[in-house]
């Protein structure tokens, strides 16, 4: 509401100024006053920019299904992230993609444009001076010469000058500076955005090596176990202990294991590829992931403070605050085209018919010429370019309000998948153990000759089964921790 009453103000004001531009320049029969001149000269430091004020913001107080913040805790974006990634060859792998990675090497490029095309828009504030010099040979003919023979007549001259600087008396130009300054800030946002997510990505990338190798070593340690029961079994059927329906039932469980190490040996190779193209470049075999039997659990809390702190920490909040801003600032420019624009232009030099007499006294030569433009009729183009400048200030306004949107309900749904995961893994290792346990009892429920030797093998398969989940499990709780500290604008500092 706040919001839409601030922009009532804005249009109110623009339609006013723009009633009082039409009168005074708009009119066909309007003339230009001494005194006028006088007064735009006074007007000097005016500035057509609405004054600017943040929207509302359009989301609660707390997160949804978020843990209540505690005031004064330190913030997940407080947090540099050598603080939160605390393995060794992670931290080396993400300090090369930040310093290798092209879209990072995009980003950094992109601020270096927009910091020169500040500079450009800055320099118009100051007149640019140049040096000249001029040389001029004329052959004048005998009907045209005053003595009736025909001669070539030189001309020499220098000088030292500027034109056509425009005194930004109603801040075109300053608007037009603040516009590129904000521009200027918002790609450097837009930088830090790419960086907290390059981390996150690399972060992601590293545990989901460690957990295909996990799932590898676990379907390679079960296919193992599966072959040698197989062979067991082979042995007993010779020599009449074991029937055929039991050897085709283990024979069954080893292609299945040995279709699993041959998928995550392929999956392990192509984990691999991503986290090398992340990096910018090969990866050693020394930063990857140590071999390991089971998927290592590490403490995925995070400080996740308030709404209103993560939109003073996420760089695209800040990006699309800039963007609209500089959106603001256009406003002030596409207003002070209804003014008359005055230009100078002045060089001062000498001049000679003789090269060698150039500088020598009496040949000196000055001009100065001001002059000023009147917007009278120009087809409605200036009315035009107003409304567009409003138009995309409204948009950026918009565009601001999602992305703060867009900002909670990320932060909102990983605060909800942290919980969630959290009971799953619980829950499934809970589950493995029991698992285990059934095993051990099948099979010597099996070699009392209690069972038959399918309970076993549905008993391998649970374990396989639950094994398999509770890795994929915590990987997943390992990628919502990058995530959650990804959205809570952490990484970029």
């Amino acid at each position: 509401m706040q919001a839409r009453h601030n922009q009532s103000i804005t249009h109110r004001a623009e339609a006013m100024n723009n009633k009082h531009t039409t009168h005074s320049f708009m009119s066909s029969g309007s003339k230009l006053s001494v005194s006028s001149v006088v007064c735009m000269v006074l007007l000097s430091a005016c500035s057509m920019m609405p004054a600017y004020q943040a929207p509302a913001l359009p989301v609660p107080a707390n997160y949804n299904g978020g843990t209540a913040a505690v005031v004064g805790q330190v913030l997940a974006a407080d947090l540099h992230w050598r603080e939160v990634y605390k393995d060794d060859k992670l931290q080396q792998l993400i300090a090369a993609a930040l310093n290798n990675n092209r879209d990072m090497r995009v980003a950094v490029l992109n601020i270096e444009k927009a910091r020169a095309q500040y500079r450009v828009q800055g320099a118009s504030l100051f007149p640019t001076i140049n040096a000249s010099g001029n040389e001029s040979r004329q052959r004048i003919s005998g009907d045209l010469s005053s003595t009736g023979q025909p001669y070539i007549s030189s001309s020499y001259s220098t000088s030292v000058g500027f034109s056509s600087f425009e005194l930004d008396l109603f801040g075109r130009v300053r608007s037009l500076k603040q516009q590129a300054a904000q521009a200027f800030l918002a790609t450097e946002a837009n930088q830090h955005s790419t960086k907290i997510s390059l981390i996150a990505e690399v972060a992601s990338a590293y545990y989901t090596l460690a957990a295909d190798q996990a799932l590898l070593a676990l379907a390679q340690q079960t296919f193992n176990t599966q072959e040698n029961t197989l062979k067991l079994t082979q042995r007993k059927l010779e020599i009449g202990v074991e029937n055929q329906l039991t050897v085709s039932q283990q024979q069954t469980a080893v292609e299945e294991a040995r279709a699993d190490v041959a998928n995550y040996t392929a999956q392990l190779a192509m984990d691999k590829n991503a986290l090398a193209l992340l990096v910018g470049g090969e990866v050693s075999s020394t930063l990857l992931p140590p071999l390991i039997t089971a998927f290592p659990k590490i403490d995925v809390g995070l400080p996740t403070g308030l709404p209103s702190d993560v939109l003073t920490r996420r760089p695209d909040i800040i990006s699309a605050e800039h963007s609209l801003l500089a959106a603001n600032a256009n406003i002030g420019a596409a207003r002070a085209a209804f003014f008359p624009k005055i230009a100078l232009t002045a060089t001062a030099g000498s001049s000679s018919g003789d090269l060698a007499r150039l500088f020598m006294g009496g040949t000196g030569v000055w001009s100065f010429v001001p002059s000023i433009t009147l917007p009278i009729f120009d087809m409605g183009t200036n009315r035009a370019n107003l409304k567009i400048a409003n138009v995309e200030r409204d948009i950026s306004i918009a565009t601001y309000e999602k992305t703060i949107q867009t900002a909670f309900k990320e932060v909102s749904d990983a605060l909800a998948q942290a919980t969630g995961l959290r009971e799953q893994v619980k829950a499934y290792e809970v589950r493995q153990a029991a698992a285990q346990q059934s095993l051990q009892l099948s099979q010597a429920r099996f070699n009392y000759g209690v069972d038959a030797y399918l309970t076993v093998l549905d008993a391998q398969r649970t374990l396989y089964s639950t094994q398999k989940t509770l890795i994929s499990m915590q990987l997943a709780q390992l990628n919502n921790y990058a995530s959650l500290y990804k959205v809570l604008g952490g990484g970029w500092q």
